[in-house]
């Protein structure tokens, strides 16, 4: 219960400020809504779902670019729309 309470108050804080972020904390949100997570030893994290054709693919060095932030939040957004 602990991590859905804290992946719930990562994304918040990702929607109201997204800069300084850790590839470990986007991971921490995925995890929550079930998103899979590719990172085949390159510098990118891939995320994905199964239930869109979206992907997100975030450099994995610090820190995070606002951008891929944004970007994943969206994608956060479109899974969990998806799933209602």
């Amino acid at each position: 219960m602990r991590s859905m309470n804290t992946a719930t108050k990562l994304l918040e804080a990702m929607r109201r400020n997204p800069l300084d972020w850790r590839i470990e904390q986007l991971q921490t949100v995925a995890r929550k809504v079930g998103m899979s997570v590719r990172c085949e030893g390159g510098s990118h994290h891939v995320f994905s779902h199964s239930v869109v054709t979206d992907i997100v693919s975030v450099p994995a060095h610090r820190p995070i670019k606002p951008v891929y932030v944004r970007q994943f939040v969206a994608l956060v957004d479109k899974v969990k729309e998806s799933q209602t």
